[in-house]
């Protein structure tokens, strides 16, 4: 796979990752449709963007999918506001269940607010972080906690992967087929700590965004879990996908220098 061009915090680049899997950058995040255009105009929605980009992900499902096109659900890879800020107005365009991990019910249902971020952490995007909303969301109504045994009923081809760390019910979205991998944020391929790199896009593997990571012994051995899965390809909630040797081996040296160079001397 070639290196996917460098491209803008604001272009909302779209990018054909494999003929089913299709990345839309939204600002600060990625989110991704699966399905496969020429073969249905339905689609699961991975992840909903950031606050005010519904009509941005309507336009692009509209253009990959037909006018007449259909979500059949939405799947968090978790509940932070650059994952989710979209999805009131997504479930009034589509009225679809919401699927995400039992653990991250509280931040989904209105009960429980996020921990503060740690603005101590190098980078000045992690200065701004106070600024991030946290705040829980309650969307009782569409939600549907995904079980323990790794299937997520309307993608009968891909199974969840329980990758907590950056939150507690984190997931990740793996496909035995052909070893395409959805990471969320329990890996990133951008610095997501500096703003340069992030609005340069500026390709280099990190752990999860430091600032909003909670649990740093968890997220290490949730990388290790992805890395032993041997992807061919990573999608991942921040920065551009990556693929094959340049993959395996970013991977691999993440795994063996995670505890030393990503976790921070004042994590919280």
């Amino acid at each position: 796979m070639e290196k996917m061009p460098m491209t803008s915090i604001t272009s909302g680049m779209g990018i054909e990752v494999l003929p089913d899997v299709f990345c839309l950058s939204v600002q600060i995040v990625n989110i991704c449709f699966i399905g496969n255009p020429k073969e249905t105009n339905e689609f699961v929605l991975i992840d909903a963007g950031m606050p005010g980009s519904a009509d941005i992900i309507i336009k692009e499902a509209r253009k990959r999918f037909g006018d007449d096109c259909k979500a059949t659900s939405i799947v968090l890879t978790h509940g932070h506001f650059d994952h989710i800020g979209a999805i009131h107005d997504l479930l009034e365009q589509w009225n679809v269940p919401v699927y995400a991990h039992p653990l991250e019910a509280p931040f989904l249902t209105g009960k429980s607010d996020y921990p503060p971020p740690n603005p101590e952490v190098e980078g000045l995007v992690a200065k701004m972080s106070p600024m991030f909303p946290r705040h829980s969301i309650d969307i009782s109504s569409h939600l549907k906690l995904l079980k323990e045994d790794g299937i997520v009923p309307t993608l009968p081809d891909w199974r969840f992967i329980h990758t907590p760390g950056h939150t507690p019910g984190h997931i990740s979205l793996f496909r035995d087929s052909d070893s395409a991998l959805v990471v969320g944020d329990a890996f990133t391929t951008v610095e997501q700590e500096s703003l340069y790199d992030v609005l340069t896009q500026k390709q280099e593997m990190h752990g999860p965004p430091a600032y909003f990571t909670t649990d740093w012994h968890a997220a290490s051995a949730s990388v290790k879990k992805l890395a032993a899965l041997n992807p061919t390809i990573a999608v991942c909630g921040h920065g551009l996908p990556m693929a094959d040797d340049e993959l395996l081996t970013d991977l691999k040296n993440l795994t063996e220098t995670f505890d030393e160079k990503e976790i921070p001397q004042n994590r919280k």
